[in-house]
């Protein structure tokens, strides 16, 4: 898009909607940064106005947050965030609790729960927004996962954690897992729902193959900040041609 046709887009948008991915340098080993690209884009196909903002450790913290995305980090990374993480917690809760929407994929999606113990026994505490834990095991979780969820029909992703996440009784599941393993090898579980949260374990990265979600972040944050959604006509052609693809993968 050329200045004069983003000076043409801006001038007949329905507003601005700010996103901000939350630790990209520590928490973006899996692709997780395509996850605020598709959003960027579809909020843009919608006639709103994208803005994309980072938070890394230490960065002051944006103001009218729209949308979080956070995605995954080796445990070394958690450690790096883990400190930053707890001196934003009132902000992040506070943002939650206002039904702002939010994507929280692998090591965020733990670090937002109670706990993560690793596999040596260390504890990184967590903000406590989800009522999940999650502890280090010696068996890794890897391959093509399907979810079947009653939000967004079936989603479609890759896994690979060795954290094993269980579900406390102040969240729901995103949904069941009739192909690969989902939060932890025993209850058939995926992800996790709370207020306007997707948590996930699903990379790959998740919102390319499964617009629903983005769609729904989109459409929520809209509501939030305008009052009411009104959507556009986005392009699901290579998403579609994406999952087809996804789907034929063997686990």
């Amino acid at each position: 898009m050329n200045p004069a046709e983003a000076a043409a887009a801006a001038a007949q948008s329905k507003g601005t909607l700010r996103v901000v991915q939350l630790y990209p340098r520590d928490m973006n080993i899996y692709g997780d940064w395509g996850n605020a690209l598709v959003l960027q884009r579809r909020i843009a196909w919608h006639g709103y106005t994208p803005e994309l903002l980072e938070y890394n450790v230490g960065d002051p913290f944006p103001d009218a947050v729209d949308i979080i995305v956070g995605g995954g980090g080796q445990d070394s990374g958690q450690l790096v965030i883990q400190d930053d993480l707890q001196a934003r917690a009132g902000e992040l809760k506070e943002l939650a609790e206002d039904g702002a929407p939010m994507l929280l994929i692998c090591g965020l999606y733990q670090l937002f729960g109670r706990f993560f113990k690793t596999r040596t026994g260390a504890v990184i505490p967590g903000i406590g927004v989800l009522d999940v834990e999650t502890h280090g095991t010696d068996e890794r979780l890897i391959g093509n996962v399907k979810i079947s969820t009653p939000e967004f029909g079936e989603v479609l992703g890759y896994e690979n954690h060795s954290g094993q996440t269980t579900l406390g009784a102040g969240v729901r599941p995103l949904g069941t897992v009739p192909k690969g393993m989902g939060n932890n090898s025993n209850d058939g579980h995926e992800g996790a729902r709370y207020r306007n949260i997707v948590a996930s374990y699903l990379h790959g990265s998740l919102l390319p193959k499964n617009p629903a979600i983005a769609d729904f972040l989109i459409r929520t944050a809209a509501e939030r900040k305008f009052g009411s959604f009104s959507p556009g006509n986005p392009d699901d052609t290579y998403a579609v041609l994406a999952r087809e693809h996804a789907a034929r993968r063997p686990r």
